[in-house]
């Protein structure tokens, strides 16, 4: 059977993201935890925090898959022009 997903969506008052799929089974993923894991400065932190309140199926995708090492060194690369 395939599952599908139905929703995903950041739950500020638990800091998870959480993925709901057509089989009523969920899959939640602990923000702060992976924060803790991966952000080792806040300027880390700061950039984990965009995808989850803007792309929270970006983000699930990223954990999910291994790539936000990967991500936070390709944001922190990034040159911004004052």
């Amino acid at each position: 059977m395939i599952k599908l997903l139905t929703s995903c969506e950041y739950n500020m008052d638990t800091a998870c993201v959480e993925l709901h799929y057509s089989d009523g089974s969920a899959l939640v993923i602990d923000c702060i935890e992976d924060e803790d894991t991966f952000a080792t400065s806040p300027t880390y932190r700061t950039e984990l925090d965009y995808p989850i309140y803007n792309d929270p199926l970006a983000y699930a995708e990223m954990v999910l898959t291994g790539a936000v090492d990967e991500y936070l060194r390709t944001v922190s690369q990034r040159r911004y022009l004052d």
